[in-house]
């Protein structure tokens, strides 16, 4: 066993004394020892039940013969950081959570983990985590938050979003607003809706690194804790079989995952969270990998904040396994990798069907023929950027206008909350990409107030930055090179036509190479936003939007 580095031997008699000073008796020390990695907190709705949670798998584990030992991470709550300095951290953060379970699991080295995360950066940080570190491990999450509801219709977070615009322009009184606020969150779990937190939850268990229900069993169901349970003692059956991560996480079950993204209408941040996973397996997803897939992959669900559906109802209607087993149906899905059940994916899918047509659709009858997310690729964004082209509206598909072109996420709020902002302008947010911002905030408040004033199906955002999951509208990110590196991006005007070809995959600035040349010429990066701490010196190591926003591998 690893952990007897720590435990066996006569040398070992002081570690053993330390572990007796805890309470641990020669039996327990004696057994596997399983780190469970916790990122309970009193700040994040998706934590703050992440005790019992632990608790569970800690009963699951003592069941089947470990001795499960708890640590911490950190956590940063996206909702709450929005708008303000605090989105600058949140990205950031993921690098630092993968970094603490590293060296927690590295100074102590435990036979396997149960990882516990339940929110945007955390999940795929412990993700990044396991890949890197390659021993047994599982992860189990909180599960998502139930809908709320409002005048007999379900509601959610965006909805308080959506409904600060719809006050500021006069279509909504702020005491109803108030009354949706009270109503939008009623309990535990990561946000309702197909978000980051739960795209990344879903898209664990599709990739095989969490146990079936995993991404959409609601954090209040009994099913949550029995489902804990079940991963504490499925992790000592991982240790027996020294079944490893990088066993399960092959390119083929990316593959899957990236088919099931496409299949949900996932998040535009799955495109940054899941090559950084990859590049922790030593896979290599270039960003075109997502393009290949979509073309081939039906958009089977219409989850919010593009559709009417929450994850309690793709949870009834079969959760993941059936979109798993319907993918796979016409071949889209290799049923033939291993999962974190101890069991190929074949046999995890047996008998599992769509048990609800209306929620998960056939793939005879999707609403897309083409997945939830493209990559578009053009002068604007020779690297690439990303839009969730499901939430996209029709109209908005293809769309060219005049530039309205901000340095900053608050100077954009500022106008567009002004009544600045026309039908048809596109507006361009830039140096908020990963070293820009730095950290690559969100820009969730700019697009919901877009939406909440009327907006949504007339004027486009381009931003270096990124999106919430709960975005929706033509808000296309992570546009690389950022600004900040010099990318076209940093040299768009105000009024140049900006055309969007999102059928083509196309974004493309209607200024000549000679104009832009001249523009580029003399140019210098902008002095740091931040000039020390941790967002300073995240900023020297981060690299493009396009590769994942991972660390650079050499100073």
């Amino acid at each position: 066993m690893r952990s007897d580095a720590m435990k066996k031997g006569l040398e070992k008699s002081p570690h053993r004394a330390l572990f007796k000073a805890m309470g641990y008796t020669d039996e327990e020390i004696r057994r596997p020892l399983i780190g469970i990695a916790n990122s309970y907190n009193e700040i994040i709705p998706g934590h703050i039940h992440l005790n019992q949670i632990a608790a569970a798998v800690k009963a699951g584990v003592r069941m089947a013969g470990g001795t499960p030992i708890e640590f911490s991470t950190i956590g940063v709550c996206d909702g709450l950081a929005m708008n303000h300095e605090g989105m600058k951290y949140s990205l950031a953060s993921r690098e630092l959570i993968a970094d603490s379970v590293e060296v927690m699991a590295r100074a102590h080295p435990f036979d396997a983990l149960v990882l516990i995360p339940n929110c945007d950066k955390i999940i795929p940080g412990m993700l990044m985590a396991m890949l890197r570190l390659n021993i047994p491990a599982i992860m189990v999450s909180g599960g998502p938050m139930l809908a709320g509801s409002f005048r007999g219709k379900e509601i959610n977070l965006i909805t308080v979003f959506e409904g600060v615009g719809k006050v500021r322009a006069g279509k909504m009184p702020a005491k109803m607003l108030q009354v949706i606020e009270d109503a939008a969150c009623p309990g535990c779990g990561s946000c309702a809706g197909m978000f980051t937190a739960n795209s990344m939850n879903c898209l664990t268990e599709a990739l095989g690194l969490g146990l079936p229900g995993n991404g959409t069993i609601p954090a209040v169901s009994a099913a949550r804790q029995r489902l804990a349970k079940a991963a504490g003692i499925k992790i000592m059956e991982l240790v027996k079989k020294n079944l490893q991560p990088r066993d399960i996480a092959t390119l083929s079950a990316f593959k899957n995952a990236i088919a099931v993204d496409m299949a949900l209408g996932c998040s535009t941040n799955t495109v940054l969270h899941v090559p950084a996973i990859a590049h922790e397996a030593k896979i290599s997803l270039p960003l075109s990998l997502f393009n290949e897939v979509s073309l081939k992959t039906p958009h089977l669900c219409s989850l919010s904040p593009a559709g009417p559906h929450h994850l309690q109802d793709l949870d009834a209607a079969g959760g993941i396994p059936a979109i798993l087993s319907e993918l796979a149906g016409v071949g889209l899905i290799d049923t033939t990798v291993m999962t974190a059940s101890g069991k190929k994916l074949a046999d995890n899918l047996k008998g599992k069907r769509i048990l609800d047509k209306a929620v998960i659709r056939t793939v005879n009858d999707p609403y897309h023929a083409e997945g939830g997310i493209a990559i578009l690729y053009g002068n604007l964004a020779p690297d690439g950027a990303v839009v969730k082209q499901s939430a996209v509206a029709p109209e908005m598909l293809r769309h060219e206008g005049p530039a309205r072109v901000f340095d900053s996420e608050e100077q954009a709020v500022s106008t567009i909350l002004g009544g600045k902002i026309k039908k048809g302008d596109i507006v361009v947010i830039r140096y908020e990409g990963p070293k820009g911002g730095p950290g690559m905030r969100e820009m969730l408040t700019p697009t919901s107030v877009i939406v909440g004033m009327g907006l949504g199906k007339d004027v486009a955002l381009i931003t270096d930055g990124r999106f919430s999951g709960g975005t929706q509208g033509a808000a296309i990110g992570h546009v690389s090179p950022e600004a900040a590196e010099g990318g076209t991006i940093a040299f768009v005007q105000e009024g140049d036509r900006i055309r969007i070809d999102i059928p083509e995959k196309t974004i493309t600035l209607k200024v000549n190479e000679k104009e832009l040349a001249r523009r580029k010429k003399g140019w210098r990066p902008p002095e740091p936003k931040i000039k020390e701490g941790y967002a300073y010196r995240y900023a020297q190591w981060v690299t493009s939007g396009s590769t994942g926003a991972v660390f650079k591998e050499k100073p």
